[in-house]
């Protein structure tokens, strides 16, 4: 088999967009307002967050988790897909970013579905739990501060139903995952975790290379 794969270059990025993307006016005004951040590159990609659109609707998601909402665009994303009963929840500690959330979420008339918990993804896990919330949620996607990583992924397992989704994001880490002199907290984390699912008999897994890497476990 082969022991690479071919990068994908500009022109060929800008293909895969033009040719698959399906975005709304609401979605590219947010990606533009998130593009004048200095914080722009923590944003999901547009084709990233059209494949988790595309999970949402594969398994008829009615509840779903997000744990890092940022700019709110993959919860954009997500709700958009939701039916009209469906309910997402999504948590973040910065209010100058949940703030540009928000204001998309209004315009692209999806915020009835969208409950925004400020305050530490740890706690907001936690608060899940005590409120009863175990087995139900059908979808998890964690794109959190990444040094909690595996506690996000254990609190998801617990939180989603048999038979649901955990995405996580940004499991290359920029590559770093692949440099063994890098022992920062969130490389340790991230590396840890990759190879803690890739052994973990709960779930069946794939890893994508979408973006900055997709891992998706069922």
């Amino acid at each position: 088999m082969p022991d690479h794969m071919p990068p994908i270059s500009e022109h060929l990025l800008a293909y895969l967009r033009k040719t698959s993307l399906r975005e709304t006016e609401v979605q590219m005004q947010l990606r533009k307002a998130t593009d004048a951040l200095p914080e722009s590159g923590w944003e999901v990609a547009p084709e990233q967050a059209q494949f988790l659109a595309l999970l949402v609707q594969a398994i008829g998601a009615k509840l779903i988790l997000e744990l890092g909402t940022f700019t709110g665009h993959s919860a954009l994303a997500m709700a958009s897909a939701l039916p009209p009963n469906g309910k997402l929840v999504t948590c973040d500690m910065e209010i100058s970013y949940t703030n540009i959330a928000e204001a998309h979420w209004r315009k692209a008339n999806v915020w009835d579905k969208i409950e925004l918990r400020l305050g530490p993804a740890l706690g907001t896990v936690a608060n899940l739990i005590d409120e009863g919330m175990e087995n139900g949620f059908d979808l998890a996607f964690i794109d959190a501060n990444k040094k909690d990583y595996d506690a996000y992924y254990e609190s998801a397992l617990k939180l989603v139903r048999p038979g649901g989704l955990i995405a996580i994001d940004n499991v290359f880490w920029d590559g770093r995952v692949l440099n063994k002199a890098d022992t920062e907290k969130s490389t340790t984390a991230i590396r840890a975790l990759n190879s803690k699912i890739h052994k973990d008999e709960r779930v069946s897994l794939s890893m994508l290379p979408m973006n900055d890497g997709l891992t998706v476990a069922w």
